[in-house]
């Protein structure tokens, strides 16, 4: 059985944080770890023109966890200076991948950045600063090997997936989507009301999307291998996009 092709966007750094006067584009390795123990078989897609192009030969995409989205205006000081923005190359690289997957309707999984992403380009919103946005939540930027609780919609894809509806999670954001539009659901939220994952809006769409806001390629979980495994089962060419 050929194994799916599932791309991942890397991740720009224009900044000079690895070496001054350079450009890097990088992964976490991680990411692409995970999907070769699910059966995939990875491609690594640089920022390039055309993306439209690039995901004519892929069966799935992975948009991963990344920097920070632009702050808004009317946003504080304080709470500006404490972000770390995304690329403007990098954005509309991701926000292109993602139209022209969505545009074939092959499976798209994002994670954390790679969710919000998802949950913007289809009319939702995001809380670019948690911490001053909604002070009364519980922090979301902790240690990785740190867990906490959420709950799953039952009806949800997520759930028959997780094959439960509470599961416990990292957390490794402080931006979180806080609203979603049409083209999603929320299925899961942490117990302060933080959105925690999105889908397709209805169960039964043929359309497999699906996002998450914690980083389950850090997690050595079995609800982390339900969700890779079943994202690279959507991808091979046969099941045509099917849960």
């Amino acid at each position: 059985m050929r194994r799916p092709q599932i791309g991942i966007p890397l991740t720009l750094d224009d900044r000079g944080r690895w070496r001054e006067g350079r450009s890097y584009q990088y992964i976490d390795r991680s990411y692409a770890d995970a999907l070769e123990r699910a059966g995939a078989r990875i491609v690594l897609l640089p920022i390039q023109t055309d993306p439209g192009r690039l995901v004519d030969g892929l069966d799935g995409l992975l948009i991963p966890g990344g920097d920070d989205f632009p702050p808004e205006a009317g946003l504080a000081g304080a709470a500006v200076a404490d972000l770390d923005p995304v690329p403007p190359d990098q954005l509309a690289f991701d926000e292109a991948l993602f139209m022209a997957a969505a545009r074939r309707s092959i499976p798209i999984l994002g994670i954390c950045y790679g969710m919000q992403l998802m949950a913007r380009a289809r009319q939702g919103a995001l809380d670019v600063h948690l911490p001053s946005q909604r002070p009364h939540a519980s922090p979301h930027k902790r240690p990785a090997r740190d867990r906490h609780p959420i709950t799953i919609e039952p009806d949800s894809q997520l759930a028959r997936i997780i094959g439960s509806e509470t599961t416990r999670v990292n957390s490794l954001h402080q931006q979180a989507v806080s609203r979603v539009g049409p083209g999603h659901r929320v299925v899961a939220r942490s117990p302060d009301g933080v959105i925690e994952a999105i889908e397709a809006p209805s169960p039964d769409s043929r359309r497999w999307e699906i996002g998450v806001q914690w980083h389950p390629e850090k997690m050595a979980e079995e609800s982390s291998e339900r969700l890779f495994r079943a994202f690279v089962e959507a991808c091979r060419p046969d099941n045509e996009g099917a849960p």
